[in-house]
């Protein structure tokens, strides 16, 4: 938050169990006060790739893990991330164990093609888990600062 962003205060009612729940949160998280803790997940809750528009221009991760004993499946995910080269900036591999793989996508670009791109990676026989997370992207900076 900006020193100069204005507060806007309103009231929030909680039942109890849940208000002691989320104050154990804030107390793990390291929060100084409820405030912060709130704006946080709201902030968290608007960059839901669900809620941003199709068009628009983020940046963020697809974290996937997967049996790359499945048929084909490590073959499958390559091609997938060479169709979509314009959007992935890197990824890591790490061997998890003797079954499964977890990578990490770093992507960027408008939500409707990572979006597409998740969902391919996670119907994918095989696949366990794979979750798209995403920022916003200043498109002017990128601009000014391309390393393409």
């Amino acid at each position: 938050m900006n020193d100069k962003d204005e507060l806007t205060r309103f009231g929030v009612a909680f039942p109890t169990p849940l208000i002691e729940q989320f104050d154990k949160y804030i107390l793990e998280q390291g929060y100084k006060n409820r405030s912060e803790a709130i704006r946080d997940l709201a902030r968290r809750t608007m960059l839901e790739p669900s809620r941003l528009h199709s068009d628009e221009q983020v940046a963020g991760v697809i974290v996937m893990v997967y049996d790359h004993h499945a048929s084909e499946l490590p073959s499958k995910l390559m091609e997938l991330q060479h169709h979509y080269h314009q959007d992935i900036i890197s990824n890591m591999h790490v061997h998890l164990n003797h079954h499964q793989c977890l990578e990490v996508i770093a992507v960027r670009g408008s939500v409707s093609s990572l979006r597409s791109l998740h969902q391919q990676i996670q119907v994918q026989k095989g696949v366990h888990y794979a979750e798209l997370s995403v920022t916003f992207n200043d498109d002017e900076k990128e601009k000014a600062h391309s390393h393409i």
